[in-house]
Formats: structure tokens, sequence, C-alpha cells
């Protein structure tokens, strides 16, 4: 089965921290899909940006308890992708945000 990078990239994630950590390291941030592998994630990310990945982290996220009245649920878990890219490289959807 083919996967689209709508598939396997669901979302950026701008946060204060992770803006720093892409000012600093030229790392950022993507929400992606559990069962995406890193080298899915890097040939997605190379060919939708026209970068060069040198590094990918991917953590599992818990998802957080909420309630709502006197019921208790919980929010499903979500992966987090942290993308470093070479010196140099940008990507321009987080410019100038």
């Amino acid at each position: 089965m083919k996967r689209y990078a709508h598939d396997i990239l669901i979302k950026p994630l701008m946060t204060e921290k992770q803006m720093a950590s892409q000012e600093d390291a030229n790392r950022y941030y993507f929400q992606v899909a559990k069962d995406a592998t890193k080298t899915q994630i890097k040939a997605i990310v190379e060919k939708t940006f026209d970068v060069k990945v040198v590094k990918i982290n991917t953590m599992l996220m818990p998802g957080k308890w909420k309630r709502v009245g006197k019921s208790f649920g919980r929010r499903p878990n979500w992966k987090k992708a942290a993308i470093t890219l070479r010196e140099g490289d940008v990507i321009s959807m987080f410019e100038g945000v």
C-alpha cells in the first residue's frame, strides 16, 4: 500500500521550546502516524520540503486524561518526530511564525 505525505505527516508542532530548538539546532517537530517508521518519515520530508535530513528521533506521547462532568476519558496516544536538517536547510512553513 502506497503512503502519501498527508498519511505520515499529520501536522507540524510549534511551541516556544520547539521554536528555540529550531533556531539553535535546525530541528523541526511533526506529529506523525503512529505506525510510521523513521525511513518513511525521512523519505517524505526530503521529498516534500526538498531538504536533507541528518537525524530523526521519534517519541510515543501518551494521551492525557480528560474529565467532562463526572466522566473520565483519555485522549489517544500519538507519535512525535524531531527532524534535524542539514546546516543551511530550512522548512519554509515554519519561517515567519
